[in-house]
């Protein structure tokens, strides 16, 4: 199984309105270290790192194109907060559709391609997923409403490939 998780505002705390402002302040390109200073969301790591267990794990994030440090800032905050492990698994897209997945945990709906994601789009920060707990209790019932069978076929291959690797 494959789950795309997004970075600003679902494991570390930006939000939209925290860039407007930005912007509205008159900020044309963002201070260094603008995102490599930002703290994760409450929970985040622990339930990342869970679904790592479990899934081939990838963040999908956007660029900011008003700072073009992100790209580096991006993946230096997922090394800081997680592992050079998972920096391999940074993509950096302006268009989430690109990618085939299973499950992609977003934000947003829409914008950067995620009304296109042939998977299941789980809407963070929305009233039926608001946080890192509720998304622990979705992604049961994420996994019922898909084909279970393809799922553990993928989740099969995933642990033989492990197994193959030792």
């Amino acid at each position: 199984m494959i789950i795309y998780i997004d970075m600003d505002g679902v494991i570390c705390k930006l939000t939209n309105k925290d860039l407007r402002m930005l912007i509205k302040q008159g900020h044309k390109h963002f201070p260094p270290d603008f995102f490599l200073s930002l703290e994760p969301m409450p929970g985040a790591i622990e339930a990342v790192n869970r679904l790592r267990s479990m899934a081939d794990v990838y963040i999908l994030t956007a660029p900011s194109v008003r700072n073009p440090l992100c790209y580096t800032e991006k993946r230096l905050w997922i090394e800081k907060q997680f592992d050079l492990e998972l920096c391999h698994r940074l993509i950096i897209s302006p268009n989430k559709a690109l990618l085939k997945g299973d499950i992609l945990i977003d934000d947003n709906i829409r914008g950067k391609g995620q009304d296109g994601f042939e998977g299941k789009l789980i809407h963070f920060g929305s009233e039926d997923c608001p946080d890192w707990d509720a998304v622990d209790n979705n992604i049961g019932r994420v996994l019922v409403e898909m084909d279970f069978d393809k799922a553990m076929a993928r989740i099969e291959a995933k642990i033989e490939e492990r197994r193959n690797e030792w």
